[in-house]
């Protein structure tokens, strides 16, 4: 008899194997990367609101979850592809139940899952979403989609913009496992994750303003990462 399969709507439980990985994959971080968080402050301390990152790594809900309050955690979910839990082995598994995803499907409708994401907010969800879809092929932006755009709006909850720099260098998606020392100088690898001030839906007039917003704040976040390892 076959298991039963949750719906593409279904919310994943974190349950206390999820709340166990990501203690333990939260203390290896600290242990083993120069993890550091920049503008926490502009957290919103009550109410939903939505985290829209950069995408880097397959552990970046992981590592955002560590800088959020921790008294939030229970009502954090990200949203995910639906292809993460099934073609992506144990880590895929694992981090889908860490991250009580959300799925959504890439390929196909991912109105459903948006759905579902504004329904959990209207709950007061903290909800992580990568505007760019997909892990960077290559450590630069990729082209970001409006779903943040939509959900925000449809909620009528803030934007938190998180912009994430160094995780390519420590677990990209060429690596079948994650190379946090840099043994030619034999240090731990930098990361940064930098909350930035919250944008509120309502000061523009559509989706199309909202994301033009976004997006500047990620190329300029980008443009000075680049620009302070040339120098």
């Amino acid at each position: 008899m076959s298991k039963r399969r949750k719906k593409p709507t279904e919310l994943q439980s974190r349950g206390w194997q999820g709340r166990l990985v990501y203690a333990v994959g939260m203390f290896l971080s600290q242990l083993l990367i120069r993890l550091k968080y920049l503008g926490q402050e502009n957290l919103p301390k009550e109410g939903a609101y939505i985290i829209a990152a950069n995408h880097q790594t397959m552990f970046d809900g992981l590592w955002i979850m560590g800088g959020i309050p921790q008294e939030q955690l229970p009502r954090f979910s990200c949203i995910a592809g639906s292809d993460l839990e099934q073609h992506y082995g144990l880590t895929g598994r694992i981090m889908f139940r860490v991250g009580k995803a959300i799925p959504i499907d890439r390929e196909g409708n991912p109105m459903r899952g948006l759905v579902l994401s504004k329904q959990q907010l209207e709950k007061g969800a903290v909800i992580m979403i990568h505007p760019e879809g997909t892990r960077t092929h290559d450590g630069r932006l990729g082209e970001m989609k409006n779903g943040v755009a939509y959900l925000a709006r449809k909620a009528g909850v803030p934007i938190i913009p998180t912009y994430i720099d160094g995780g390519y260098e420590i677990f990209s998606r060429h690596m079948s496992v994650p190379h946090p020392i840099d043994w030619k100088r034999f240090r731990r690898k930098k990361m940064t994750i930098e909350f930035g001030e919250p944008i509120y839906p309502e000061n523009y007039y559509n989706n199309a303003q909202l994301m033009d917003v976004l997006t500047t704040y990620f190329k300029e976040k980008e443009r000075a990462a680049l620009a302070k390892r040339d120098t």
